[in-house]
């Protein structure tokens, strides 16, 4: 119920501040908001940065978002800022409901986006963008129980995007690819590292089609590090994402997220709606 009442307040408030929302993207091009706060698609930061602001505007956005899987539960809310389509900062707080053990894990990320080159449209080259999120748990007690080496930690991350227009049946393709640095445990939540693990280069990659200028169909999928010995596995989505105009985006996704904590097949639905000023 807390999740629905943030929701509302913030659509309510991006169509109060609708006046001075950013306008110089073409819409959809921002992506929506990724699980660790950065802009992109569900699971994957993209070389976007979040927001409509053009190079001579900022722009301030907020998100939340849902996980539902077979065992598990994760809540996250946070907020966006691009400056001048070059720099975005982001904040995140996850909450993750572990109802076997009737406790929650909370962990909180901030991170940064420096877009290096180029622009998924207009550039020939695709737009690439260099990122780095520091996660930080507010209690670690579960992340050491299961073996974790520290309770805090830092991924560094390289995007590239492209989105071709009419390139499929008249219809506009979007791909991305990025690489990640991590040694992170299911992101975090569960700590950083493990025996004998060090931190390693990760795949992850998106491509989507949209359907209309408003709407989008896609995958993804996030390479997974198993630094615990818990059979942590790579994570796939199935997303549709609504983006009627540049104030508002909403976004849909089957999950597929393996094994969690030794709890196997991990599937379940994902929502997440993003505010744009």
């Amino acid at each position: 119920m807390n999740w629905l009442k943030t929701v509302v307040g913030l659509l309510f408030c991006v169509y109060s501040f609708n006046l001075v929302a950013a306008q110089g993207k073409l819409l959809a091009t921002p992506g929506v908001s990724q699980i660790e706060g950065s802009a992109g698609g569900g699971i994957v930061p993209w070389a976007q940065l979040a927001g409509y602001a053009s190079d001579e505007e900022f722009a301030i956005n907020g998100f939340c978002s849902r996980a539902d899987v077979t065992d598990y539960q994760l809540d996250v809310c946070g907020a966006q800022v691009n400056l001048f389509n070059r720099v975005e900062l982001s904040y995140a707080q996850q909450n993750f409901d572990v109802p076997a053990l009737d406790t929650q894990i909370e962990q909180s990320i901030t991170a940064a986006k420096v877009r290096l080159y180029g622009d998924i449209v207009y550039s020939q080259w695709p737009q690439l963008s260099l990122g780095v999120q520091y996660k930080s748990l507010d209690d670690g007690t579960v992340a050491t129980l299961v073996g974790a080496q520290e309770t805090s930690g830092t991924d560094i991350y390289l995007a590239a995007s492209k989105l071709h227009l009419g390139a499929i049946a008249g219809y506009n393709w979007f791909w991305n690819i990025t690489t990640r640095y991590s040694d992170a445990n299911q992101l975090g939540l569960l700590g950083f590292g493990g025996k004998d693990a060090n931190k390693e280069l990760l795949f992850e990659g998106s491509t989507a089609v949209f359907l209309s200028r408003d709407i989008a169909v896609g995958i993804e999928y996030r390479q997974k590090s198993n630094n615990l010995g818990l059979g942590e596995q790579d994570w796939q989505d199935l997303f549709v994402a609504w983006m009627p105009n540049k104030h508002v985006s909403v976004t849909a996704a089957w999950l597929g997220l393996g094994s969690i904590a030794g709890a196997k097949d991990q599937a379940g639905w994902y929502l997440s709606v993003t505010g744009y000023w």
